[in-house]
C-alpha cells in the first residue's frame, strides 16, 4: 500500500475498507492524510491489462472534458495511470459521495434523463474513440452473432444434469431445474425466431447498470467501471440497461419508465425507433438463451450472482408473453 500511494503522492493511508458491489473486480475505501480516494485493483484476467487500463483511462478523461460525469483516475508521479505493484493492476480515482440507485427509485423525470444520459455517451463516444473501421471490437460478454438454439440446448441438458447430481439439493437447485426445464420448453416453441448478425455498432460503456452509476442527490454523479468499453450494437446496450434498471423483483419491466428512459435515449443518442426495436428483439433472444448465472453457480461454484437469478429468470417469460408491449414501450 505505501508503495502505491507514494506512486501517487497520495500520502499515507488512515483507513482501507473494501466496497462490496461489484462482481469482477476489487474495490476499496481509501482514506489518506491527503484525501480520501477509490482504490480499484484490477482483477480480471479478461480486462487487466495495464495498457489497455491506460487507454480506457484516456478516454475517461476526454470524456469528461465533454462534460460526461466520469471520475478519471489520477496520474501518478511517471504520468501514469495504473500502477502495478507485485504483479497487480492497480488505479487511484477521486472517491465520489454518492448512492447507487435502481429504477424502482427513480421518478419517471429521472428515468428519461438515464435515458439522455446514455444516449449523450454513446454520441460522446462517437467524438473521443477512434473510427470504429481502425480498430478490432473489445472483448465483450455479448457477441454480435446471435446465440445458436442447438448450442443452448447443449447447454440446458448439462446444466440439468449438474442440479441432479447436487448434494444436498437446495432451494436454488429446486427454482433452477425449473427454469432450465421452462426455458427449454420456451426455446423449441420460438427457435424459428433466431435473429440475424447485428448492425449499426458503435463504442459503448459495454455494463451501464445500477452498480456502475453513482446519483448525488436527484442527478446522475458519476458513471464508473470502463472496463468493458468497446464496439458493439449501441442501442442494444440500451435496452440491455433498462432490462437491468427497470426488472421489478417479480421479474416484468417497469415499461413506463422504460418507455420514458427509451424516448430520451432515442433523442440524445440519434437512434431511430425501428433500430430500437431490432434490439429488442436480440436482447429478447440473448436473454432466453443466457444462462450465465447458473453456469457461474454450478461450473465454477460462485454463487454472488445468486441473489439476481429469481428476477432475471422469470423477466425472460413475462417478456415473451408481452413480447409486443416491451417494443411498443422502446419504440413507440
Amino acid at each position: 500500500m505505501s508503495a502505491l500511494l507514494r506512486q501517487y503522492a497520495a500520502g499515507s493511508a488512515l483507513a482501507c475498507e473494501p466496497v462490496d458491489q461489484g462482481l469482477l473486480n476489487r474495490g476499496y475505501r481509501l482514506c489518506t492524510t491527503r484525501g480520501r480516494y477509490f482504490l480499484k485493483h484490477h482483477f480480471d484476467p479478461d480486462t487487466a491489462d495495464p495498457a489497455a487500463i491506460e487507454r480506457r483511462h484516456r478516454a475517461t478523461q476526454r470524456l469528461a472534458d465533454l462534460g460526461v460525469p466520469v471520475a478519471p483516475p489520477l496520474t501518478g508521479r511517471d504520468g501514469r495511470t495504473v500502477a502495478v505493484v507485485g504483479g497487480h493492476a492497480y488505479a487511484l480515482h477521486p472517491w465520489i459521495d454518492g448512492r447507487h440507485c435502481h429504477g424502482g427509485q427513480l421518478t419517471t423525470g429521472q428515468c428519461a434523463r438515464l435515458g439522455g444520459l446514455l444516449g449523450a455517451v454513446h454520441a460522446c463516444l462517437e467524438r473521443v474513440m477512434p473510427p470504429k473501421g481502425r480498430t478490432r471490437p473489445a472483448t465483450s460478454p455479448h457477441p454480435v452473432e446471435s446465440a445458436d438454439p442447438n448450442s443452448t440446448f447443449a447447454l440446458i441438458d448439462d446444466l440439468l444434469a449438474r442440479v441432479r447430481r447436487h448434494r444436498p439439493a437446495d432451494s436454488f437447485d429446486e427454482l433452477a431445474r425449473h427454469r432450465l426445464l421452462e426455458r427449454r420448453a420456451l426455446l423449441e416453441r420460438h427457435a424459428d425466431r433466431r435473429p440475424p448478425r447485428g448492425a449499426s455498432v458503435g463504442w459503448v460503456h459495454g455494463d451501464f447498470h445500477p452498480f456502475n452509476l453513482l446519483y448525488k442527490g436527484d442527478a446522475p454523479a458519476a458513471i464508473v467501471d470502463w472496463d468493458r468499453l468497446g464496439v458493439q450494437p449501441r442501442a442494444e446496450e440500451a435496452v440491455r440497461a433498462a432490462a437491468i434498471f427497470f426488472v421489478r423483483p417479480v421479474g416484468a419491466l417497469d415499461l413506463p419508465k422504460a418507455r420514458a428512459y427509451a424516448r430520451a435515449y432515442r433523442r440524445s443518442a440519434g437512434v431511430t425507433p425501428s433500430e430500437l426495436a431490432a434490439a429488442v428483439h436480440r436482447v429478447w433472444w440473448e436473454r432466453l438463451n443466457d444462462f450465465w448465472m447458473l453456469r457461474w453457480h454450478y461450473e465454477r461454484g460462485d454463487t454472488r450472482a445468486d441473489p439476481q437469478f429469481p428476477a432475471a429468470s422469470a423477466l425472460v417469460m413475462w417478456w415473451t408473453r408481452e413480447y409486443d408491449a416491451v417494443c411498443e414501450a422502446f419504440a413507440g
